[in-house]
C-alpha cells in the first residue's frame, strides 16, 4: 500500500531532495498519511564530510515538500552544503499508508538506527508487513536496543544494526552491503519491498523485494534506441554502463520513474539489488536461506542472477492531470480512448469488405495471417455495423477474437469443470458484471470468490479448475495469496491485469492485459469498464468454435465496436449528473438496486459513493427488494434504480413501483429509447431520469456506470474530500 523510492545518481543534495519529493508524488496514490526522504549532504564542520539528512512529515507531500523547505533554511543547517554537485548520491524516500501506528512523524519513514553521536547508521524505507516483528522487537530489545515506534518496519534498521555489530573488525571489511542485507531479510517473515542505506557503506543503495512491487530504472546517455544498453562484468559482480554516467531509481511502481527513464527492470521475488560506483548487481536470495538464521559464511547465501531490461510503454503525460482538477475526472473521460485501447489489436478480420473499407486488404486464413483491426477509429459508423453485422454479403465472415496471451490454452479452458473468477473490490464487481455473459456462451459453471474469502475458507479446488485473477495493478495481496494456493492445488490460473509485468501477469499460466492506461485515481474507473470488456472478449474467444452462438455473437461484436462512441454520448451528461449530485449533497444515505447484469452496477456505485463522499451506500439486488431492504424506504431515503432496457426490464419496473409505493425519492437510469418509462415518470416530481443509449444487454453495465461515475465524483467534490485521495484507503492493496 506504502510507496517507495529510491536515488543513485548525479547532483547536488537540495536536487536530489527535490527529485525525491516528486517521486513522492508520483507514488501518492499508493498512501498519504505521512512521507519521508533520507538524503546525503556535505557538512562541512565535518571530517567525515557527508552525513544523511532525514526530513518527515505527517500529512500529504505537499507537507513534506514544506518541511524539506524550512529544514534547508533553518540556522541549524548553516554548517551543511545542499548546493554542491557530487556523484554516487544514495537517497530514499516513503510515503505511507498506516498499517501498524497512528500518523505520526515518529512512525514515518524512514526508520533510523542513530549512533553515539547522532549519525544515522542505517536507513530503511518498506511496504508491505513484517509478520514476525513481535518476535524480533522482544529478542531485540533483550538485546538492549531500544525502540521508538509502533510499526513492524522498526525491527529491520535494529537487526541490521544488531548483525553489524556482531562482526569483527576484519568481517567489516570484507562484507558486503548486499551481504548484510540479505542476513537482515533472511530473519524476516512476511510481504515487503525494502531500501536500505547506510553510513558504514557510504554511496551505495541495496533494494530487495518479496512479494511486494520493486522495479529499478535505469537512465544513461549511453543507452541505445533499440532498448538495449552497453554493460560489462567488473570484478566486484556489478554490471557497468560504459559508455556513460548512470543514474538509477528504484520505485513502487513505474509512475515515478517514467520521467526519469523508460528502461527497467522488473524484479521478482527473493531478489536482491546492489547500486555502488555506478553500476548495479542483481542477486536471488535463495529460496532455502530465507528464514533459516542464515550465516555470513554461507556461499549458498546469494547467487547472482540476470533480468531483462525492459522499455516502458507510458508516457509521462500519463501521469499528469492534463488539465483535469482531479486525476479521477480524467480518467473518467479517458474511458472511451481506454475502450478503443483495450479492443486494438484483438478484433480481427478474416475477409475485408470492397467498397469504403478497400484499404483493408483480403487475406487467407489458412496463412494464419489475419487482418488485425488495428484501430475502430477510422471506421465509420456503417462499417462499424457491417463488421458487427456478420451477414452481410460484403463479407465472407464476421470478425473474431485475437488474444494472444489465451490462444494457447482455449481448449484447456473449455475443458474445465468450472471457471472461478478470483478478485477484490471493483475488479470483483467487473467479474460479477460478466459472469452472466461467459456462463451462456461457454456453457461451463461460473463462480465468484472474493479473494480473501477464499483463502478463509481454504475452498477446494481441482486441477481442472480454472482460476481467472482479476487485479488491476496485479499486485493485490489477498489475490496473490489466492493465486499462490490455486497453483497449489493444481488449477490453471489465468490473469487479468493492467500492469505489464505485476506478480499476477508473471504468476499465472497465461493471461490478457487490460490496456486501460495508467489509472492515478485510488477510486478505479477505466479500470473497471476495461476489465469488463476484456472478459467478455474472453467469453467470445472461448465460444468461437460453437455455431450456435454465432448470432449471440455478431450482436455482441457490433455492439462491442460502437461502445466508445456511445460512452463520448454519456460523458456529455455531466452538467445533469452535477445538478443531481446537488440535491443528493447533504443526504446521509443512498441505496442502489439492480438486476442481471446491472446488480454489478448497483454495487459499484455504492461502493464509489462510500469510498470518496463517505456517505452510507448499499448496492441492492433488486430480487432481494422484499427480503429486508423495503423496510429502509420512505421519504427520506433516496434509491437509485437501473432499468435500462433488457430481458428483466419489467421486473425492475415492479421495483419501481413499490419503491414509489412506500414514497421513495427515485433515481432512475433508464434507455434513452424506452418512450414508455420516460413518459410514465418524466412528470413525476419523486423521480429523476438519467438517459443512456441501448447496447446489448452484456455491454450495458459499461456504459451504466459512467453517469454513476460522475456521481460520485462531484458528490465528492461538493461534500468538501480529496477525491483522488479518500481518506483511509490507497490504490494498491499489497498488505492483507
Amino acid at each position: 500500500m506504502c510507496g517507495i523510492f529510491g536515488i543513485w545518481g548525479e547532483g547536488a543534495a537540495i536536487e536530489v531532495a527535490e527529485k525525491l519529493i516528486v517521486g513522492l508524488r508520483r507514488l501518492e496514490y499508493r498512501g498519504y498519511d505521512s512521507s519521508g526522504i533520507a538524503f546525503d549532504v556535505f557538512d562541512v564542520s565535518s571530517s567525515s564530510s557527508k552525513r544523511t539528512m532525514v526530513v518527515k512529515e505527517v500529512g500529504n507531500i505537499d507537507k513534506l515538500s514544506e518541511r524539506l523547505a524550512l529544514t534547508v533554511q533553518d540556522e541549524k543547517t548553516a554548517s551543511l552544503d545542499f548546493e554542491s554537485v557530487t556523484r554516487g548520491h544514495a537517497a530514499i524516500a516513503h510515503t505511507r499508508w498506516a498499517t501498524h501506528g497512528i500518523p505520526s512523524t515518529v512512525n514515518s519513514h524512514p526508520h533510523l538506527v542513530r549512533d553515539s553521536v547522532g549519525d544515522v547508521e542505517f536507513a530503511v524505507v518498506h511496504n508491505g508487513i513484517i509478520t514476525n516483528y513481535r518476535g524480533l522487537k522482544d529478542f531485540l530489545i533483550a538485546q538492549g536496543l531500544e525502540f521508538e515506534s509502533d510499526t513492524d518496519t522498526e525491527v529491520i534498521p535494529k537487526l541490521c544494526k544488531y548483525i553489524y555489530d556482531g562482526y569483527t573488525e576484519s568481517q567489516r571489511g570484507k562484507v558486503s552491503f548486499r551481504e548484510l542485507v540479505s542476513q537482515v531479510v533472511g530473519e524476516l517473515e512476511g510481504a515487503f519491498a525494502l531500501l536500505f542505506k547506510s553510513k558504514h557503506f557510504p554511496g551505495e543503495l541495496v533494494g530487495c523485494k518479496c512479494g511486494s512491487p520493486l522495479l529499478l530504472g535505469i537512465k544513461s546517455e549511453g543507452d541505445q534506441g533499440d532498448g538495449h544498453t552497453f554493460v560489462r562484468q567488473n570484478s566486484g559482480c556489478v554490471d557497468r554502463l560504459e559508455e556513460s554516467e548512470t543514474d538509477f531509481y528504484f520505485a513502487s511502481d513505474a509512475s515515478a520513474i517514467v520521467e526519469h527513464t523508460k528502461r527497467v527492470v522488473i524484479l521478482e521475488d527473493n531478489d536482491v539489488v546492489h547500486l555502488k560506483e555506478g553500476g548495479y548487481s542483481i542477486f536471488t536470495l535463495e529460496k532455502g536461506s530465507r528464514n533459516t538464521a542464515p550465516s555470513l559464511n554461507d556461499p549458498s547465501l546469494l547467487r547472482q542472477t540476470n533480468r531483462m531490461l525492459q522499455t516502458l510503454e507510458m508516457g509521462v503525460e500519463q501521469i499528469m492531470k492534463g488539465g483535469y482538477s482531479h486525476f479521477m475526472i480524467k480518467e473518467i473521460h479517458e474511458q472511451p480512448d481506454a475502450l478503443i485501447e483495450t479492443m486494438r489489436g484483438r478484433i480481427l478480420l478474416q475477409t475485408a469488405r470492397r467498397g469504403s473499407l478497400s484499404s483493408l486488404k483480403e487475406v487467407d486464413r489458412s496463412s494464419e495471417s489475419l487482418r488485425v483491426l488495428d484501430s475502430v477509429r477510422d471506421l465509420s459508423l456503417d462499417s462499424i455495423r457491417a463488421l458487427g453485422s456478420g451477414m452481410s454479403s460484403d463479407f465472407d465472415q464476421a470478425p473474431c477474437i485475437k488474444l494472444g496471451g489465451l490462444e494457447d490454452y482455449v481448449d484447456n479452458i473449455m475443458r474445465s469443470r468450472r471457471l472461478i473468477f478470483i478478485a477484490c473490490g471493483t475488479s470483483y464487481h467487473a467479474c460479477l458484471a460478466a459472469r452472466q455473459l461467459v456462463e451462456e456462451l461457454t456453457c461451463v459453471p461460473v463462480t465468484l470468490e472474493l479473494a480473501s474469502d477464499l483463502l478463509d475458507r481454504q475452498a477446494p479446488l481441482f486441477r481442472d479448475d480454472t482460476c481467472v485473477f482479476v487485479s488491476q495493478s496485479g499486485e493485490t495481496a489477498d489475490t496473490l495469496n489466492a493465486l499462490k494456493y490455486a497453483k497449489h492445488k493444481g488449477a490453471l490460473c489465468l490473469g487479468i491485469t493492467n500492469t505489464v509485468g505485476s506478480s499476477i501477469s508473471r504468476e499465472t499460466d497465461c493471461g490478457v492485459h487490460v490496456n486501460a492506461g495508467v489509472e492515478i485515481g485510488v477510486a478505479s474507473t477505466k479500470a473497471y469498464t476495461c476489465q469488463i470488456l476484456v472478459i467478455v472478449m474472453i467469453a467470445l474467444k472461448l465460444s468461437e468454435d460453437s455455431i450456435s452462438k454465432m448470432p449471440r455473437r455478431q450482436e455482441i461484436l457490433r455492439d462491442l465496436l460502437n461502445l466508445p462512441s456511445m460512452m463520448k454520448k454519456v460523458l456529455e451528461k455531466e452538467s445533469l449528473i452535477k445538478e443531481l449530485a446537488k440535491e443528493l449533497a447533504s443526504e446521509n444515505s443512498l441505496l442502489a438496486f439492480g438486476r442481471g447484469y446491472n446488480y454489478a452496477t448497483a454495487m459499484e456505485l455504492a461502493l464509489k459513493v462510500k469510498e470518496l463522499s463517505y456517505m452510507h451506500s448499499e448496492g441492492i439486488l433488486a430480487g432481494e427488494l422484499k427480503h429486508g431492504p423495503l423496510a429502509l424506504i420512505d421519504e427520506t431515503m433516496p434509491a437509485v434504480v437501473v432499468a435500462t432496457r433488457d430481458s428483466l426490464r419489467e421486473k425492475m419496473w415492479s421495483t419501481i413501483q413499490q419503491l414509489l409505493a412506500r414514497k421513495g425519492r427515485l433515481v432512475l437510469l433508464v434507455s434513452k429509447d424506452d418512450d414508455e418509462i420516460i413518459g410514465h415518470f418524466s412528470g413525476n416530481k419523486n423521480v429523476r431520469l438519467i438517459e443512456v443509449d441501448t447496447v446489448c444487454d452484456c455491454l450495458q453495465p459499461v456504459l451504466n456506470i459512467v453517469p454513476f461515475q460522475l456521481l460520485s465524483y462531484h458528490l465528492t467534490i461538493l461534500r468538501g474530500y480529496n477525491v483522488d485521495q479518500p481518506r483511509n484507503l490507497a490504490k494498491s492493496v499489497t498488505v492483507e
